[in-house]
């Protein structure tokens, strides 16, 4: 691999970790960018093992960040994170099962949640702007282990836009605010990449050399974008979501129609 091509993914790397924090969608960047530069004929499960190194610097940057902040409590985010790990293990099972066989049913799954979630979003613009729990403390943490381990199983499995899945739903379902639900989302989606990495470093699937260069502007974009979302609050990260949902329907839809 040329130092020109590392040099270029590291810098998609970046760009991806600083969106991600912020409203998830990074894999989004990251995958087709590794798809590119990788050799040809490089099996899915080294793409996704090298993008999870890389995407667990992002998110632990982001989710040490929003914890930090005191937002969130970590007795709050203990149940999802557990839950994530569990539904990571048996993504990734199931990626190695059906190894070259799920991508091209995915694409268009994805591009139809992304579709709805936009839509539902534009039409209620209150949505999030403010942070209204809708369960009482017991409830909400089953509602938010039972997204957890639904989007931590995806994650594993296949992975990208999971961020922005999780904070759409704790928006929506939990009532929680843009900033919250970008808070709580980041921790549940460092638990399933911590999860699949180590499932996929541990059967070699990786490149080092790409994973690590990548993981450092990972790292520093994640940094980058939750400090960002904390200093801007929930409209701003409202806005982000819409933007960046928007440019990731135009680019799944351009990749369905036009492969």
């Amino acid at each position: 691999m040329t130092a020109t091509t590392l040099t270029l993914l590291s810098l998609a790397s970046l760009a991806a970790g600083f969106i991600d924090a912020v409203v998830g969608g990074g894999g989004l960047i990251t995958m087709p960018a590794l798809m590119l530069g990788l050799p040809a004929g490089t099996p899915l499960p080294t793409i996704l093992g090298t993008n999870k190194v890389l995407a667990c610097t992002g998110t632990t940057m982001a989710a040490g960040k929003f914890l930090r902040s005191g937002i969130l409590r970590w007795q709050d985010m203990l149940g999802p994170v557990l839950a994530a790990m569990a539904g990571a293990c048996g993504g990734v099972a199931l990626a190695y099962f059906l190894q070259g066989k799920f991508e091209a049913v995915l694409r268009p799954l994805m591009l139809a949640l992304m579709v709805m979630m936009l839509a539902f979003t534009l039409l209620q613009p209150k949505l999030g702007q403010l942070h209204a729990p809708k369960f009482s403390a017991s409830h909400q943490r089953g509602w938010a282990m039972l997204i957890a381990v639904l989007l931590g199983f995806y994650d594993g499995f296949f992975g990208p836009g999971t961020g922005s899945v999780l904070i759409f739903l704790f928006v929506a379902i939990l009532g929680f605010d843009f900033l919250r639900s970008s808070a709580l989302a980041k921790s549940v989606n460092w638990a399933s990449n911590i999860t699949a990495m180590t499932l996929f470093l541990w059967h070699g699937s990786w490149i080092p050399m790409v994973a690590l260069s990548m993981a450092v502007a990972n790292g520093i974009g994640g940094y980058l974008g939750a400090h960002v979302a904390l200093g801007k609050g929930s409209a701003w990260v409202r806005g982000m979501f819409i933007a960046v949902v928007g440019a990731l329907i135009v680019r799944l839809g351009w990749q369905v129609w036009f492969g």
